[in-house]
């Protein structure tokens, strides 16, 4: 009745040949520890996983999102891998990710890069006298603020301004436009009236960005305080088919997303 060994008793040809390439115990070990060290060298050195905590940067990236990092990007010369991997300056439309006090890590857009003549109109950008082409920006209803549409201001108005950011600022100002120093970049969320950036506590150095976003490998489903359609499409636990759950548990559709 068992049609894979004969009644000879001998073992078939085929289950010979698939024994003979089963990697041994120590082969397996060595194969699995392998592994570990490669993971752990790509964690510490290439690759590094973020989530998403809040609005700042939809659509994005969205609350939920789980990111991979690449950290050897922007690596300086002579770093350990920059002779296997590539890398290259920041440049303006980067995402990135970078150190700050408060919180101690952010990601936001560049805009503004070293020497660059900036300003904001109505919301909209203007580097050295031409408008920027943003299609990634997001202007979610908002109270019109004259400070954050408006940039830079002449009066110091708005509360949620650095007044250590806004006395160096006057020192930048030339004809209206902030002028960028060098060595620093001017960054801002792509949904530009919920972003706490540079037009509230100035500029990032080159020395504190760290990383670029690479991809979304998972985004669990996360209602967003700006955007009352994505509120409003998070159901998890309020249908008790399996099906629905899984649905509005996670945005399926954007795993293994690129980021730009």
């Amino acid at each position: 009745m068992n049609a894979l060994v004969p009644e000879s008793g001998h073992i078939p040809l085929w289950f010979e040949r698939m024994r003979l390439h089963l990697p041994t115990v120590p082969e397996a070990l060595a194969r699995l520890l392998l592994l570990v060290v490669v993971a752990l060298f790509l964690l510490t050195f290439v690759l590094q996983p973020y989530l998403i905590p809040s609005e700042s940067m939809e659509r994005t990236l969205l609350v939920g999102d789980f990111l991979l990092v690449n950290k050897q990007v922007y690596a300086p010369t002579g770093s350990l891998t920059r002779w296997f991997m590539p890398s290259r300056d920041v440049a303006r439309g980067d995402i990135v990710v970078f150190h700050h006090p408060h919180p101690p890590l952010l990601v936001k857009r560049v805009v503004g890069l070293p020497g660059d003549r900036l300003r904001i109109a109505d919301g909209r950008v203007t580097v050295n006298g031409a408008v920027l082409d943003e299609p990634y920006v997001a202007f979610e209803p908002a109270a019109r603020t004259p400070f954050r549409d408006d940039f830079p201001a002449k009066q110091y108005s708005d509360p949620n301004v650095d007044p250590d950011w806004w006395k160096q600022m006057q020192s930048l100002i030339h004809d209206g436009e902030l002028v960028v120093p060098q060595g620093e970049y001017f960054v801002l969320g792509d949904n530009r009236n919920f972003s706490k950036d540079s037009r509230f506590w100035g500029f990032v150095s080159r020395q504190q960005i760290m990383a670029r976003p690479l991809v979304i490998y998972f985004s669990l489903s996360r209602p967003s305080t700006t955007d009352p359609e994505q509120a409003a499409d998070d159901r998890l636990g309020h249908d008790r088919q399996l099906l629905a759950k899984l649905q509005g548990y996670a945005r399926w559709k954007r795993i293994f997303h690129v980021v730009h």
